[in-house]
């Protein structure tokens, strides 16, 4: 059942509005936070990356960036769930182990049993990518750098999480004695991502060969497939796509141009896409660059997807709705975002913190 309506929910309006625009749709999207890049952008109001999904009561949330659980809650997130707030959460989708994508994870351990997590019967089932496997290149540097953390340098979901129970045992253990709050432990349930049997990685050369969509995760409301985008040096980096009895909303995490994820796109009611604007970066970092800066502008330009190159994506995959995300900067203001429109003949939302969106037809 294809289609869908967009409604802006700002901050400073009340839950109880919100709660009124999730009557309209069995399963909506929310942008909990439109910001991508490992910086609080000078204090811009737009939040980390994250979004959620909402189907008929249960959330789904798809990255942890700065301030998500603040705008879950203003969103009016899990108004049908019982005990509301984080008990409607059912499971979450981590797309790589970049700092704006997680940096809010701690807060899910740390806040989650006082804002409704405690209240769920089961645990929430958390996906996200294992370790990479080897370190990242060192990229023009001639003398050797010290390694953070040399005997787990490269972590995945699963032993990222348990160090986070260690750095917060204080706190952790303190919650449980003395306020007699379940163990977070028994909340959650984590699990790195495997890859199908017979893909082939080269994380250094080729993080992200060709393959087919494969199934992370399946209940009675969503089919969750996921296939591995390019945004090197990082590995694995995923990208899900997220089917319900009302439509398909497809997330690319961070990306280049993917075949891979076009493929996972195919005919998609919404794909949420990654942009960043190529006269930002030489703004940022204008002519003549040192090397650091020169490694930095091939980062953002090469492991990212431009605004000339994102319509041609959505093209490419047949996706009905295009709706940009983790954009750098962290600028909302659509006018800098109009060309994603070139080559592109579905419909353009420019993401905004607390957008919703209606997927499927209207109740």
């Amino acid at each position: 059942m294809a289609g869908c309506t967009t409604f802006t929910t700002p901050a400073a309006q009340s839950a109880s509005a919100a709660r009124t625009i999730q009557h309209d749709y069995r399963t909506k999207l929310v942008l909990l936070g439109t910001a991508g890049g490992r910086t609080s952008w000078n204090g811009t109001k737009l939040g980390g990356i994250s979004s959620a999904i909402e189907v008929d009561g249960d959330v789904y949330l798809v990255d942890f960036g700065e301030g998500w659980q603040r705008h879950f809650l203003q969103a009016g997130l899990g108004g049908k769930h019982p005990g509301g707030g984080l008990a409607a959460l059912r499971a979450a989708f981590i797309t790589h182990l970049h700092a704006d994508q997680v940096v809010g994870y701690p807060g899910l351990f740390m806040f989650g049993t006082s804002d409704g997590l405690s209240t769920r019967r089961s645990p929430v089932r958390i996906f996200g990518p294992g370790s990479r496997g080897s370190m990242v290149p060192m990229e023009g540097r001639q003398a050797a750098v010290a390694v953070v953390s040399p005997q787990d340098p490269t972590p995945g979901t699963v032993r990222m999480t348990e160090s986070i129970y260690s750095a917060f045992a204080i706190d952790i253990n303190d919650n449980i004695r003395d306020s007699q709050k379940p163990d977070p432990r028994s909340l959650v349930q984590v699990e790195d991502i495997r890859l199908p049997a017979g893909v082939v990685v080269d994380e250094n050369r080729n993080p992200a060969p060709e393959m087919p969509p494969f199934l992370v995760y399946q209940d009675d409301k969503v089919k969750v497939t996921a296939t591995l985008v390019s945004h090197p040096p990082v590995y694995p980096s995923f990208a899900y796509r997220f089917d319900t009895a009302d439509g398909s909303i497809v997330f690319s995490g961070d990306t280049s141009p993917s075949a891979n994820l076009i493929r996972l796109a195919d005919k998609a009611d919404v794909l949420v896409h990654e942009v960043i604007d190529t006269r930002w970066v030489d703004e940022l970092l204008p002519m003549p660059r040192n090397a650091s800066q020169a490694a930095k502008a091939h980062h953002l330009l090469h492991s990212h997807t431009t605004i000339e190159e994102v319509g041609a994506v959505a093209q490419a995959a047949k996706a009905k709705t295009l709706v940009l995300s983790h954009l750098a900067p962290a600028d909302g203001n659509p006018a800098r975002w109009s060309k994603a429109q070139q080559g592109f003949s579905g419909s353009l939302v420019v993401g905004q913190d607390l957008m919703w969106i209606g997927v499927g037809s209207r109740h």
